[in-house]
């Protein structure tokens, strides 16, 4: 097991909102004493105290506590919290106001909050003429959709609606993740991958990726990869604000699905969706069953799910 890592940074009211919003997704259900809230990343737990002390402990602790001292050296960036509703929103204002009737280039992930199944990412173009299309079939957010209505609905959109999607299998997965590799990196490293080869086919108005961290670190990612997608809007909830991200949420969603079934097939069980304690119970099963080397196959070892599941067979 790697070593797990703990730093401590003192932040402002304004990050703070800004590490609400951020984490939102991932926030836990218990809070300790005195915390605003604490959120499991996969591979970090950040716990943010009304102090304004934010801690954060996991393998990759130092790599997110930089994202945030960067963020509070910027003053352009804290001049942009203070001036704006919406802390989160990292992008210039014209993406606040992005026009519903454009033809576009949307990206997103599903599976990065998931201990079992890959990673998938997939960007879509949907061009104007196709806006009723998708009205017609209440795209939204996949988040917002049951998985029942995914498998009726996203077939009917993979025969009209462009798309290349990539999955980054768990075996993948725990192979590339490493202190330098977190799961940002990873993300941006996907995300630009599918872009730039929806981007070969099709020139949108409009390329909208939806935001995971500061552009700047995105981009800071792909620094050592030749032509990174650029003109990027990024924007938090995207899939709310843009069809084609929606679409790219559904999608994704769909696939790893059928990946989780198919893994759950192979070994004869039901694979959990998330991290929670529900997982733990499976994996101990899993591992008695086939011996802890299986959740390099099904599981995100760098999750601290990981530790827990081999503690308790030891046991």
């Amino acid at each position: 097991m790697k070593k797990t890592i703990t730093k401590v940074i003192k932040v402002n009211e304004d990050t703070k909102k800004l590490m609400s919003e951020f984490y939102q997704d991932m926030k836990r259900t218990k809070t300790p004493p005195y915390a605003i809230f604490q959120a499991d990343t996969g591979d970090t737990i950040v716990t943010l105290y009304e102090s304004g002390k934010a801690m954060f402990q996991g393998i990759s602790a130092d790599i997110e506590a930089k994202m945030w001292t960067d963020i509070l050296k910027d003053k352009e960036t804290i001049k942009y919290f203070q001036d704006n509703d919406d802390p989160r929103s990292l992008q210039i204002e014209e993406a606040n106001t992005l026009p519903i009737n454009i033809s576009s280039i949307g990206s997103d992930e599903v599976g990065t909050g998931d201990y079992y199944g890959p990673i998938v990412v997939t960007a879509s173009y949907v061009d104007k003429e196709n806006i009723p299309f998708l009205t017609e079939l209440k795209v939204k957010d996949s988040k917002k959709i049951s998985d029942e209505q995914i498998l009726k609905i996203v077939p009917k959109i993979i025969k009209k609606i462009p798309y290349k999607s990539v999955i980054l299998t768990n075996k993948e997965y725990n192979e590339k993740y490493r202190h330098n590799m977190n799961m940002n990196k990873i993300k941006a490293i996907l995300h630009n991958k599918v872009l730039a080869e929806i981007a070969k086919e099709h020139h949108p108005e409009y390329i909208v990726v939806d935001q995971f961290e500061p552009e700047k670190s995105y981009y800071r990612h792909l620094q050592e990869y030749p032509n990174p997608v650029k003109g990027i809007t990024f924007i938090t909830k995207a899939e709310d604000k843009c069809f084609s991200v929606a679409v790219s949420s559904l999608i994704s969603r769909y696939i790893f699905i059928k990946e989780m079934n198919k893994l759950g097939n192979r070994y004869d069980i039901f694979l959990p969706k998330g991290a929670n304690y529900y997982v733990e119970d499976v994996g101990i099963k899993l591992v008695k069953k086939y011996g802890q080397y299986i959740l390099k196959n099904i599981a995100k070892l760098n999750f601290s799910n990981t530790e827990r599941i081999l503690k308790e067979i030891q046991k």
